[in-house]
């Protein structure tokens, strides 16, 4: 078998130096491209990026209003997004997105909404003094009518975790879970009856209760208020017997929307078999 002439040593050491500098080359190339790419890129710039806020109106302005969003809530059919009170308003009167015109809901158009924070946040820290006046109407609202409110944890008590996203310093394990929602009144008259009309009253028969709460939770309030067990305590709503899953909000668009608080319910108690 023929074999060529062996390299010489210069010739060896040659080869080698350049096999170990070739993977160097191409770190080289490719650090130099992913720098061209960072450069090129205004978000992973260390240089500041600025943008008048004018080009970012149509985005932060309420289609309803053309106001910036308060308490931003989006239509979750196509994601449009409006201040609350103004697509609530809107909807009194339509079911359909007052910017696309899709439906929103056969029935129920409110159904369909949902309280966009995370747009809200946005919206506060591009404009200035927003927060502050929204923070201070609401302020002169309460006291004007000789109201309390409930203060939510400011963006100045917020921290950011490991992974950079905010959380507040709220402790919410000490807290009711539904304190922050929406709220519903409730009026708990007990179904008249024949028998024992005195019996199983309430001495305060007004609720106030998140929109989130079920008819179940409303179930074990009375039993507990009236010491008696759960499997004998009914809720109705026109002689109707409420499931416990429902929520207040589901009842109160399906069975009161439009008419004055409180929305009224009634109860009935099964006495124990001898």
């Amino acid at each position: 078998m023929a074999t060529g002439p062996a390299p010489s040593e210069p010739e060896a050491r040659g080869r080698s130096k350049m096999a170990t500098q070739e993977p160097m080359a191409i770190a080289m190339r490719l650090r130099n491209q992913l720098q061209a790419v960072y450069k090129m890129d205004p978000l992973r710039n260390e240089e500041e990026v600025k943008v008048k806020i004018k080009d970012l109106n149509e985005h932060i302005v309420c289609y309803l209003c053309a106001g910036y969003f308060i308490d931003a809530t989006t239509i979750t059919e196509c994601l449009h997004t409006f201040c609350k009170s103004c697509i609530v308003k809107y909807l009194q009167t339509s079911k359909y997105c007052p910017m696309c015109n899709i439906k929103i809901h056969e029935t129920q158009p409110l159904l369909n909404l949902k309280l966009d924070r995370v747009m809200q946040d946005i919206v506060y820290k591009l404009v200035p003094g927003l927060q502050e006046n929204e923070d201070n109407r609401i302020r002169e609202f309460y006291q004007s009518r000789g109201l309390d409110r409930i203060v939510q944890p400011t963006t100045e008590e917020s921290v950011a975790d490991c992974t950079g996203l905010p959380y507040t310093t709220f402790d919410h394990s000490k807290a009711h879970y539904y304190r922050y929602d929406e709220h519903i009144s409730l009026c708990l008259e007990k179904q008249s009856s024949s028998k024992d009309k005195s019996k199983h009253i309430l001495q305060q028969k007004y609720v106030r209760c998140s929109i989130r709460a079920e008819v179940r939770h409303l179930r074990r309030v009375l039993c507990h208020r009236l010491n008696v067990v759960p499997p004998h305590v009914q809720l109705l709503f026109n002689n109707e017997s409420l499931p416990d899953h429902m929520t207040m909000k589901q009842l109160y668009l399906s069975r009161w929307y439009g008419k004055p608080a409180p929305l009224i319910l009634y109860y009935s108690v099964r006495e124990k078999r001898r």
